[in-house]
């Protein structure tokens, strides 16, 4: 009986997953065992959470992405990737002392980073009241003081979403956007000032016919100009040509869009746009990454914010086609990757003397409310009569956050814990000890709330649960035994699209404090020792999710195996995981490998045995760990020679 259960779901769920998943899998070569012993594919997006407005920059064997950070600070992070799917932060650009002219508030702060590189130096373009510059000598800084880029009666405004364009000879230009009907070039000089005479291109959108036509980026090929402009903030990208830049509208063809059109019904970021300038790597492919939110079907995933994906790019001829949105793993650029883990939020132990750069603030004066020093290993966190808070974009949908804070709440108003927020920060998750009375522990959402007695003391440990929309909060004395708060949250409000989008951002999450000095002995992002559902993964190959008993688990698609990866986790600095267990149901004796970080190159750390399971649904399965910490991606990877027959529902590491 419960083999025929297994084979009815697996029946259903293969017919669905081959009308949208195989077909680009079959670009892909399924009988390559390459694809299912190494990891050549990825998922979009490549930058989960909140990346909008992306610009990428390749200079040698390296790429740099900036993009519109907004009212986050210190402002424009620069990240940095060796393969295009893997990114790390390397640096920041503007730093509050030097921010006097941004106006620090949602929906304000700083837009569009266009990082570039010509006259032998890096350039970086902003928007902030105006149009602004920094240079420095490495991505990674110093950066300089930003100066104010000038501008005349007959270039006007240079508004909102510019880049910069840089001509095989080497003469930059930025690609000028202000509001619905302005659109132009213009060259710059050594000093990064505007120089020559404006290029009027307003034709292109004099009808609105692309909406905004806005984040206009420029690229070159075969002899013809490429100019790519967006329609707006949900959706829309669009494709001209011409063989010289000129504002004569004769001399330009209009290609129509940019993104083939979708097939796959199960495709979560369906209108990519404000793609980066496409660009060429040495074994002649083409790619791109572009900004979209996320829906699936009709779970609304807006309020996480515009996240990154990467396109390639085929060519019909001289015209460009982006490939379409899809959810299935594709084939990865041809490059090193270099040890970058995937983008998650950070764990942080306060080890360092100076704040990791993956943290930001949500105004200026947040960022002197901290220290590091005052407590070694321990991050202070200073109320005034604002909330102090640290905070990172959020990555995920499945993750588990955990704190251990010292406060002593005394009054009403002291609190201290962990802390999401959306962007405009009128939606907000607090879990904290403080005081309503006596001491508490309190976990809320608008007029959600669940509230015990704090009986652990003034340190104590605090853990949020996300299982998609459902939030859970647990407490506890020593990190072992945990307390339940009671029945989850949702979170739907906050993950929502919000008024005015979110403020242009998405969803934070961090450690906050009010009222009283608190200090935090480490934030981690997503526990390793708490549940990790197999459906949380960020990457894949010779996969497919399917329901079973209400919850959505994994299974391998092929004899020649599968895997599938949970990017992020922190299997702990101090107490070192024993143990791995595995949540599975399977109908014959099966194995699965637990490697860390990648699969050949990466560490193989376990091999846990499933036997065939008779009359139960679920069953844990555990094998012994030595000598495992850290911060890894974890990938679990089904055996070859079996097929459909092994269900797993969740991974945990055990101390």
């Amino acid at each position: 009986m419960y083999m025929k259960k297994i084979n009815s779901l697996i029946t259903v769920i293969t017919v669905l997953f081959s009308i949208s998943t195989f077909q680009v899998m079959g670009q892909l070569k399924q009988d390559s065992s390459a694809y299912y012993d190494h990891v050549n594919t990825y998922l979009n997006p490549v930058l989960p959470g909140d990346h909008p407005d992306p610009t990428v920059l390749k200079t040698g064997n390296d790429f740099y992405l900036c993009g519109s950070s907004f009212h986050f600070n210190p402002y424009l992070p620069i990240y940095h990737s060796k393969d295009l799917v893997h990114w790390e932060i390397i640096s920041r650009v503007v730093f509050p002392e030097r921010a006097g002219f941004v106006t620090d508030k949602p929906s304000e702060g700083i837009w569009q980073g266009a990082i570039t590189y010509f006259y032998g130096s890096y350039w970086i373009y902003f928007s902030a009241n105006g149009q602004w510059f920094s240079k420095a000598q490495s991505p990674k800084g110093p950066w300089t003081t930003p100066v104010q880029l000038t501008t005349n009666p007959k270039t006007g405004s240079l508004g909102n979403d510019n880049s910069i364009f840089v001509d095989d000879d080497g003469k930059p230009y930025i690609v000028i956007k202000n509001g619905k009907t302005v659109n132009r070039l213009q060259a710059l000089g050594k000093d990064g000032q505007l120089t020559d005479s404006v290029i009027n291109l307003d034709w292109i959108n004099a009808k609105m016919q692309y909406s905004w036509a806005e984040g206009p980026v420029m690229s070159k090929r075969n002899g013809y100009y490429y100019y790519f402009p967006a329609g707006d903030v949900t959706g829309g990208q669009y494709v001209l040509r011409t063989k010289t830049i000129t504002s004569d509208s004769t001399k330009w063809e209009r290609l129509g869009n940019f993104f083939k059109p979708i097939t796959d019904a199960s495709a979560r970021f369906r209108r990519p746009n404000h793609i980066s300038a496409p660009l060429q790597l040495a074994d002649g492919s083409w790619w791109t990454v572009a900004q979209s939110y996320e829906i699936d079907g009709k779970d609304d995933w807006y309020g996480t914010g515009r996240q990154t994906s990467l396109f390639p790019i085929t060519w019909e001829g001289d015209r460009p086609w982006g490939m379409a949105p899809s959810s299935a793993p594709i084939k990865s650029p041809g490059l090193p990757r270099s040890g970058i883990l995937w983008r998650s939020v950070n764990s942080d132990y306060f080890t360092s003397g100076t704040l990791g750069l993956w943290w930001h603030f949500l105004n200026r004066k947040a960022t002197a409310n901290y220290s590091l020093q005052e407590r070694n290993g321990w991050l202070r966190l200073k109320p005034s009569e604002e909330r102090a808070h640290i905070l990172q974009k959020e990555t995920d949908h499945f993750y588990t956050a955990v704190t251990k804070v010292d406060l002593n709440a005394m009054k009403a108003g002291d609190k201290a814990g962990i802390y999401l927020t959306n962007g405009n920060q009128q939606v907000f998750v607090q879990l904290y000890t403080g005081f309503d009375r006596n001491k508490k522990i309190v976990f809320k959402m608008d007029t959600a709330v669940r509230m015990i007695a704090n009986t652990f003391g003034n340190l104590v440990w605090l853990k949020v649960q996300r299982k998609a929309h459902m939030l859970t909060a647990y407490a506890s004395a020593n990190g072992k035994t945990w307390t339940s708060l009671g029945a989850p949250i949702s979170a739907v409000n906050l993950d929502k699209v919000q008024p005015n989008y979110n403020s242009w951002v998405g969803t934070s999450v961090g450690l906050f404090a009010e009222g009283k000095t608190a200090d935090f002995d480490f934030f981690i992002g997503k526990d390793g020792f708490t549940e990790l559902p197999a459906q949380g993964f960020s990457n894949q190959f010779g996969i497919v999710t399917l329901l079973k008993d209400g919850q959505k688990v994994v299974t391998n698609t092929s004899l020649k195996g599968g895997w599938f990866m949970i990017s992020g986790v922190d299997l702990g600095d101090k107490d070192h995981p024993a143990q791995i267990e595995i949540v599975a149901a399977s109908s014959t004796d099966n194995q699965l490998e637990i490697w860390l970080d990648d699969l050949g190159s990466g560490r193989k750390i376990a091999t846990v045995s499933i036997t065939k399971m008779q009359g139960k649904s679920w069953k844990t399965f555990t094998s012994k760990l030595t000598g495992t910490s850290g911060h890894h991606d974890v990938f679990v990877k089904f055996k070859a020679g079996s097929k459909q027959s092994t269900l797993v529902k969740s991974i945990r590491f055990n101390k």
